[in-house]
Parts: structure tokens; sequence; C-alpha cells
């Protein structure tokens, strides 16, 4: 486990890579202790805009920079920003192809104590449906230390979902990925489980804990959910014959949705189990104590594997 949470794994990063450039400019809607873009702020305060709790307004204002020719990256949890930002996302980035990266923090049910209201569980959704936007989710520190340097040189809409804690290490620090495939993880030939951030920590312990079973689960980090790995997620349903999609969202419209939709239109066949939440709003409680009751967690991970094989 690493020591350092991702979302001041992200912060560090954002003033690494953003402090030296000139044209990168920050955006917060008063949330900036919790982004962490307070790095940023602290350092280069002729850059950072907090326009307090506007996120509708913070988003116009970085459809402004972007037009000028900045590269704005806009902070507020996810939740805010697939909802009262959402008006802005649309008709003033994503409609004119704008240049700005939108940094989705406490994704999922990450801030898990102040409930529904701030649960972010239709935001891939939302954010996959609109034109012209790359969706992402940072399954580790190393990837959001990536994520922040593909937001830089990648010229268009990126919607990144970040997470609140710290989180198993998946890869190794600086690593390196490419827009629109995912990794292979951990290889196996009985099952293929497609996760997405957090739950890509789960999904590695859920296959451990099917191997003891006898099931040689594969496991998929789909870290970028907008372009989709179509390619991967086809040759995994043709070697294996079951997909398991698992999301830290509603199975309704997320990454269970890509896959799924990926699989009819080219006439590939597997048996099919989503986890997540099942079109349901989450409780307030403990992160940890959520993500189990919600089947979200190893066990219930390796649960719907078994589902999808009883299907096969």
């Amino acid at each position: 486990m690493n020591n350092i949470a991702l979302r001041d794994a992200y912060g560090k990063a954002l003033l690494q890579y953003g402090g030296p450039n000139p044209d990168v400019v920050v955006l917060d809607a008063d949330v900036s202790a919790s982004s962490k873009s307070c790095y940023f702020a602290e350092k280069h305060p002729d850059r950072f805009f907090n326009v307090g709790i506007a996120e509708s307004s913070m988003v116009g204002m970085a459809a402004g920079f972007a037009s000028a020719g900045k590269i704005p990256f806009a902070n507020t949890f996810a939740i805010f920003f697939s909802t009262l930002g959402l008006c802005a996302t649309r008709g003033l980035i994503a409609y004119t192809n704008l240049n700005v990266k939108l940094m989705a923090a406490y994704g999922g049910m990450s801030d898990s104590y102040d409930g529904p209201s701030h649960h972010a569980i239709e935001d891939l959704a939302i954010m996959r449906s609109l034109p012209n936007m790359q969706v992402f989710c940072a399954s580790d520190n190393a990837m959001a230390e990536w994520l922040v340097q593909a937001a830089i040189a990648h010229q268009g809409p990126m919607y990144i979902r970040l997470t609140r804690d710290a989180i198993p290490d998946i890869y190794k620090p600086g690593a390196k990925f490419e827009i629109g495939k995912g990794v292979v993880v951990r290889e196996g030939k009985d099952a293929t489980i497609i996760a997405t951030g957090v739950m890509t920590g789960k999904a590695i312990q859920a296959a451990e804990i099917l191997a003891k079973n006898g099931v040689d689960a594969r496991v998929v980090d789909m870290f970028c959910l907008k372009p989709l790995d179509v390619d991967l997620v086809l040759r995994c349903a043709r070697e294996t014959g079951v997909i398991v999609t698992v999301e830290e969202h509603n199975i309704i419209g997320g990454l269970g949705g890509a896959v799924a939709e990926a699989m009819v239109l080219s006439g590939t066949s597997a048996a099919v189990e989503f986890v997540g939440l099942r079109d349901r709003f989450a409780e307030t409680g403990p992160y940890e104590k959520l993500l189990s009751k919600y089947g979200l967690d190893g066990l219930g991970i390796a649960a719907g594997v078994e589902r999808a094989l009883a299907k096969k």
C-alpha cells in the first residue's frame, strides 16, 4: 500500500509538470485542500484561480483560458462536474472541443461520509456520452502522475477521475501508458475481469481469491473508458469466453455499458457480468465497508466471476 493518498500524488504531479509550463493554469471551486491543487497554488499563485463554490462558472472560465491558448486544469469533486458544471461542460467545452482538463476529485463513493449528495456514481456515463470528451480513471499513483503529463500533452477535453485515499500500487513509478489502450495486469485463461480506477486493485485481489479455487482469471485495467480499447475487449472475450466488468459506479452507462456496446456491435459473444452499484444510491459510512456492502471488494468481485462462469 502506498503511504501517499492518490489525491496527493495528483497534486504533486500537477505542480511538478504544470509548474514549469507557463501555459498551464489551475482553477478550483473552493476545494483546493481536498483536490490538492493547493500545491500548485502555493508555488504559482499568479496562475491559480479559486472561483469559490461556482462550478459552472469555473468551467466557463476554463473554456475562456483554453480559447486564449492556455491549458486549464479545473478541479472540483466528480459529482459537481457531472451535475452543477455539466451545462457549461457540454456547451462550452465538449461542443467546442476546447483543451480543458476536468480533474474530478473524490470519484465514486470515496467521499464516503458525506453520503449520496457527494458520491459520484453517474459521472462516467454522463461524461462518456459527451462528444469529443475523453474519459479516464486513475488506478494508482503512478498512473495519476502519467495522466497529468498526458493531459498537458494532449489537445482536447479530458475528464480524469481521481480518488481520495491511498490505494495499492499496481505500476512502478514512472510507468507509461497509451490513450485508448488498456493494460493486462494479470494473465489468465478462464475469465477476464475488466476493471477501472480503484477497482483494478480490488480485481487483482479477486483474481488471487479465485486462484485458490482453481479459477485462472485475467485482469485488465481499462483506465481509459473513452476511447475504449475495443480490440483488447474482443480479444479477451474470444480467449476466455467470460467478461466481468468492475466499476465504482452505477452498472448503467459506465464501463460495463462501454464493454457491452463494443461486444454487441462486433457480434462477439461471451458470458458477461456487471459488478458495480446496481441502479441505486449508496449509503453513508466508512469507505471500505461501503465497497464491501455493494460487492466492490475482492470477495464481491470473485463472486461476480463465479456468476459469469455459471452462465458459460
